[in-house]
C-alpha cells in the first residue's frame, strides 16, 4: 500500500525528480566556489609569512656581518688613545675575541667567519659559605639579553658543598677590621642578630675611588677576586655574582647577598671606580673600609699615571676614596626600644661625617672606645673651605730644581680639618680650635687683673690648657678629666691642640707636660664637692675655674647631674677666691624665635644661671662666638663673684690689646700668641646678641 502510494505521487509530478537534480548540482557547484575562494587568501597569507621570514632572515644577518666588521675599527678607535699599558691592551684583545666568540656560539649556523680566539675564558672566584654559618635556600631567576654592548659575561654562584676562605686562595692577607673601633661597636638595637637580617632596615655604603690602575679596572678576574675577598673577609655571604666586560672597556658586576647585595662599574680610561654596598644586618659596615680601600684602591704605574693625567711635580697621585655610609629603612617603627640619640650613627657623627659625599678627603684617624666613652677622629675636607688638589700639592715634595709652591711653603692653609668626636658629639675641630678655646679661656682671665691659680674640668683634648698656660701670672694649673684614655689619644692625635712647644717658657711639647699643670685623673665633681663642701676646705682656692665639659644639651643622663646638682655648683662657689671668676661654655646659641630656656631643650642653661645667682654671683655676662667650628654659634658664660669686675669686663678695645700685650707669654717663633682674639672681638662679646637677651634673665 505504501509503495503503491508512492508511485501515485510520482507519476502525479513526473518534474520533481528532475528538480531535485538541478538544485543538488547547483548546490554542488556552490560548495566549489566557496572553497575556492577560501583557498585563495591562504596561499597568500603563506606566501606573505614566507616572504617576511626571509627578509628578517637576510636582515638579521647582514645587521650581525656588519657588527662583527666594524667591531675591530671600533676598538681601535676608541682606545687608540688608552692601550700605552700592555696589560690594558691585552684585556681589551681579550674582550674583542671574546665578544666574537659569543656571536659565533649563538648565530653558529649563519655566520661562518666570526674570528676565534686562543685567549681561555677567566677563572672567576667561587663563593663558598663562610664556616659555623647557616646560608638558607633560595631560588635562583634570571633572564639574560643578548648586547653588543658586552664583550663578555660570567655568572657565578655559592659553592654550599664546603666552606672556604677566598682570601687564603689567592694569598690576600686578612686584617680584622673590628679591632680597636668604636664604630664597630655601633650595632642596630634588636633583639638578635637573625632578626635584624629581616628588619625593613639597613647600611648602605656608596663608595668613589679614583687614580686607580687602569688594568686593574679592567680586569674581570681581579676584580671579582676583590669583591669575593672583600666579602668573604666582611663575613658576608656572596649568593651569586654576575660580571659583563662591556664593549670597548670597562667592567661591571653585581653581586646578591644573603643579606642584600654588592655592585659596581669602572672607568678605566678615567682611572675611576664608583661602589656600592648595602646589607640588612645590625653588624656595622664602616670598620670594612680600610678592606675596600686595601682590595680596590690599587695604585697605578707610572705610566699609567700619565695616561689618566693625575701628576703633582712628577709625582704620581696615590687613589683617594671618598665615600657615605647611610642609615636606610626603617628602625623606631620596627625594632623595639630603637632610640636614634642612642645610636651615634643616627646623629651628630652619622649625619654630620658619615654621610656626607661632598668631602673631597675623610679619613678616620682613630675610632675606639675609653672606658668611659666612644672616641672618634676624622680628617675631612670640603670645598669650598679647602682644596684636595691644592692639599696635594702643600705636601708634595718639589724636588731638586724645581720651585717651591705657595702651597707648599704655606701647608697649615690647606691643611684637612681635623674634628673630635665624643659619643657621636663634635667636640672640637682644628679650625676651629682658636675661635673656640681663645673665646672661652681669654674674655675672662683678661679681665681678671692677677689669675695665679686656675682650675680647668674637662677639656681632655689639651686646648683650654694650652690657652691658659699662655697668661705669665699663672702659677698653677689643676686639670682634671676622669678620661685619661682620652687625654691619651690627644697627645697622639691632637697634638695642635696641646702644643706649648712655641711657649718662650716652654721647654716640653705637650702642654699635658708643663711643669705649671697638674693633671688629675677622677671625677671632676666628686673631686670638688670633697674639697669644697663648705666644711673642708683644705684645698687652696682658685682665681679662675673654667668648666669645659658636655654641652648642656647632650641627650646623657650625666649631664643633668652635672648642671643642676646644687651641691657641686655650690663647691665651685666655695672654691673660687672673693674676686674669682667662673667660665662655661654652655651650648648652642639659641634662635631668635627660640622659647626661653627654661621651657625648651636648654633647661639646663636656665638652671645654672639661677643657681649661680642665688649662690650670690655678682655679674654674670653671656656672650656668642660665630667661628667656633660647629655648626651654630656658641655660647659662653663669663661669672664674676665681685661686681666690681664689671669695669674690667667693658674696657676698651686698646685697652684690651694693651692688656694682651703685657699678659701674654711671647712666643720663640716670634708669632703673635693669639691667632684669634683681640680687643674687636672683644667688643663683640661686651654686647650680648639679641637672641642672648630673650631667653636669659641675667644681673646687670
Amino acid at each position: 500500500m505504501i509503495g503503491s502510494n508512492l508511485s501515485r505521487r510520482l507519476h502525479a509530478n513526473p518534474s520533481h525528480s528532475r528538480n531535485d537534480r538541478v538544485h543538488k548540482k547547483s548546490q554542488e557547484h556552490s560548495e566549489d566556489t566557496h572553497s575556492r575562494v577560501v583557498l585563495v587568501p591562504s596561499i597568500l597569507y603563506l606566501s606573505l609569512f614566507l616572504s617576511a621570514s626571509i627578509a628578517f632572515g637576510i636582515g638579521w644577518t647582514a645587521k650581525i656581518a656588519l657588527v662583527i666588521s666594524t667591531f675591530d675599527e671600533k676598538i681601535e678607535l676608541e682606545s687608540a688613545s688608552f692601550h700605552k699599558s700592555p696589560l690594558v691592551a691585552k684585556e681589551v684583545a681579550l674582550a674583542t675575541s671574546s665578544f666574537n666568540e659569543s656571536f659565533e656560539a649563538f648565530f653558529g649556523g649563519f655566520i661562518e667567519d666570526a674570528t676565534h680566539s686562543d685567549e681561555p675564558t677567566p677563572t672567576l672566584p667561587v663563593p663558598r659559605v663562610i664556616s659555623g654559618k647557616n646560608v638558607p635556600s633560595t631560588l635562583y631567576t634570571w633572564k639574560e639579553f643578548p648586547t653588543s654592548g658586552s664583550a663578555r659575561g660570567n655568572t657565578v654562584h655559592i659553592d654550599r658543598s664546603r666552606s672556604g676562605d677566598v682570601a687564603a686562595q689567592h694569598n690576600y692577607e686578612i686584617i680584622d677590621p673590628t679591632k680597636s673601633s668604636s664604630i664597630a661597636n655601633m650595632t642596630e638595637v634588636t633583639s638578635s642578630e637573625d632578626e635584624s637580617v629581616h628588619l625593613p632596615s639597613g647600611q648602605h655604603l656608596l663608595i668613589d675611588i679614583r687614580h686607580v690602575s687602569p688594568s686593574f679596572l679592567n680586569s674581570q678576574q681581579a676584580l671579582a677576586t676583590a669583591m669575593v675577598t672583600l666579602i668573604n673577609e666582611s663575613e658576608l655571604t656572596l649568593l651569586s655574582y654576575h660580571c659583563h666586560s662591556l664593549v670597548p672597556i670597562g667592567i661591571s658586576c653585581a653581586g646578591v647577598l644573603l643579606e642584600s647585595h654588592i655592585a659596581f662599574h669602572t672607568w678605566p680610561t678615567e682611572g675611576v671606580i664608583t661602589l656600592d654596598l648595602f646589607t640588612c644586618g645590625a653588624k656595622p659596615l664602616i670598620p670594612i673600609l680600610g678592606s675596600i680601600e686595601r682590595l680596590f684602591a690599587v695604585p697605578p704605574t707610572s705610566e699609567e699615571s700619565i695616561d689618566i693625567g693625575d701628576k703633582v711635580k712628577g709625582n704620581p697621585l696615590e687613589p683617594s676614596m671618598m665615600w657615605s655610609h647611610k642609615l636606610r629603612g626603617f628602625r623606631e617603627e620596627f625594632s623595639e626600644g630603637y632610640d636614634s640619640m642612642d645610636n651615634p650613627l643616627d646623629y651628630g657623627l652619622g649625619h654630620e661625617v658619615l654621610n656626607r659625599l661632598s668631602f673631597d678627603l675623610k679619613d678616620e684617624i682613630v675610632s675606639t672606645t675609653t672606658k668611659f666613652q666612644n672616641v672618634d677622629i676624622f680628617d675631612v675636607m670640603e670645598v669650598p673651605f679647602r682644596s684636595y688638589s691644592s692639599y696635594r700639592k702643600s705636601v708634595a715634595d718639589a724636588g731638586e730644581g724645581i720651585a717651591a709652591t705657595y702651597e707648599s711653603s704655606h701647608p697649615i692653609l690647606f691643611k684637612p680639618n681635623r674634628v673630635l668626636y665624643l659619643g657621636g658629639v663634635l667636640q672640637s675641630s682644628f679650625l676651629g680650635d682658636a675661635p673656640y678655646h681663645e673665646a672661652l679661656v681669654h674674655p675672662v682671665m683678661i679681665a681678671h687683673p692677677n689669675p695665679r691659680r686656675v682650675a680647668i674640668i674637662g677639656g681632655g683634648e689639651g686646648a683650654t690648657l694650652r690657652e691658659v698656660l699662655k697668661h705669665n701670672t699663672v702659677e698653677e694649673v689643676v686639670m682634671i678629666d676622669i678620661d685619661e684614655e682620652l687625654i691619651s689619644l690627644a697627645k697622639e692625635y691632637l697634638k695642635e691642640w696641646n702644643d706649648c712647644s712655641d711657649l718662650i717658657d716652654s721647654n716640653v711639647h705637650s702642654c699635658f707636660d708643663h711643669p705649671r699643670a697638674s693633671v688629675y685623673f677622677c671625677d671632676a665633681m666628686k673631686w670638688f664637692t670633697d674639697h669644697f663642701d663648705g666644711k673642708n676646705n683644705d684645698e687652696k682656692k682658685f682665681d679662675v675655674i673654667i668648666m669645659d665639659a658636655l654641652d648642656p644639651n647632650d641627650a646623657v643622663d650625666f649631664v643633668d647631674e652635672l648642671y643642676s646638682n646644687t651641691s657641686f655648683l655650690k663647691s665651685l662657689y666655695n672654691g673660687l677666691n672673693d674676686d674669682g671668676a667662673f667660665i662655661v661654655q654652655l651650648g648652642e646659641a639659641p634662635k631668635l624665635k627660640a622659647p626661653p630656656d627654661e621651657f625648651g631643650s636648654f633647661q639646663n642653661r636656665a638652671r645654672v644661671i639661677r643657681t649661680l645667682e642665688s649662690l650670690g654671683i655678682e655679674s654674670m655676662h653671656p656672650y656668642a662666638e660665630g667661628h667656633s667650628g660647629f655648626y651654630a654659634p656658641w655660647t659662653y658664660l663669663g661669672a664674676f663673684k665681685d661686681g666690681g669686675m664689671r669695669s674690667n669686663w667693658y674696657r676698651n678695645p686698646t685697652e684690651i690689646d694693651l692688656q694682651i700685650e703685657r699678659r701674654l707669654f711671647k712666643t720663640k717663633s716670634g708669632n703673635k700668641p693669639l691667632r684669634y682674639f683681640d680687643g674687636a672681638s672683644m667688643q663683640n662679646y661686651q654686647v650680648s646678641v639679641i637672641s642672648l637677651q630673650l631667653c636669659f634673665r641675667l644681673l646687670r
